[in-house]
C-alpha cells in the first residue's frame, strides 16, 4: 500500500489551503525527517540554485539549512492551485550565528502525486537583511504559527 498524505488531489480551494498550512506547520517544526515524509521517495527540488533529489537528500539539505538559519519561522500563503499543483508565496525570518536577522521572500510551485505526496518543488527565494526590531513573526519557536497570528497579507507582506 502506498503512503498517503491527505488532502489528496485534485485540489479545491479548501483542500489547497489545508495543504499549504500543513506544509507550513511541518517546516516550522524544523524536523528534517518529519518534513521529508511529505515528499515522494524520489522527489525533485530546485531550491534557489541548488538541486535536491530524494528524501535522504531532503533531510541532508534541511539539516544544513536549519543549522544555519536559526530561530526560523515561516508563513506560507496559497497563491493559486489546479488539479495536482499548488503555487504559494511565503516569507520566513531567521538569524545567522552572528545574530544578523533576515527575512526571506519567495514563491514555490508544487506538484503532487495521486497520494498527496509532493513530487516536485521549485522555489525562488530572496533574502533581505532586517533589524531584530523589524521582525514580524513572533510565536513560540517550538511549534506552529498560532491560528490567531497574522498571515502574509495581514502583515502587508
Amino acid at each position: 500500500m502506498s503512503e498517503q498524505r491527505p488532502p489528496l488531489p485534485p485540489f479545491m480551494h479548501e483542500t489547497a489551503v489545508q495543504k499549504v498550512r500543513g506544509a507550513e506547520d511541518g517546516w516550522n517544526s524544523r524536523n528534517p525527517e518529519r518534513v521529508s515524509l511529505a515528499y515522494t521517495i524520489d522527489s525533485y527540488w530546485r531550491n534557489r540554485a541548488e538541486f535536491v533529489e530524494g528524501r535522504e537528500a531532503i533531510v541532508t539539505f534541511l539539516t544544513r539549512k536549519w543549522n544555519c538559519e536559526l530561530d526560523y519561522r515561516l508563513i506560507k500563503e496559497l497563491w493559486a492551485f489546479t488539479d495536482n499543483r499548488i503555487a504559494v508565496r511565503f516569507a520566513y525570518e531567521y538569524h545567522d550565528d552572528s545574530g544578523n536577522w533576515f527575512r526571506a521572500y519567495g514563491n514555490e510551485n508544487w506538484e503532487f502525486d495521486e497520494n498527496g505526496l509532493m513530487q516536485k518543488r521549485f522555489a525562488c527565494i530572496n533574502d533581505l537583511p532586517i533589524k531584530e526590531s523589524e521582525r514580524k513573526f513572533h510565536w513560540d519557536r517550538s511549534g506552529p504559527r498560532p491560528a490567531d497570528h497574522p498571515g502574509l497579507s495581514d502583515l502587508g507582506l
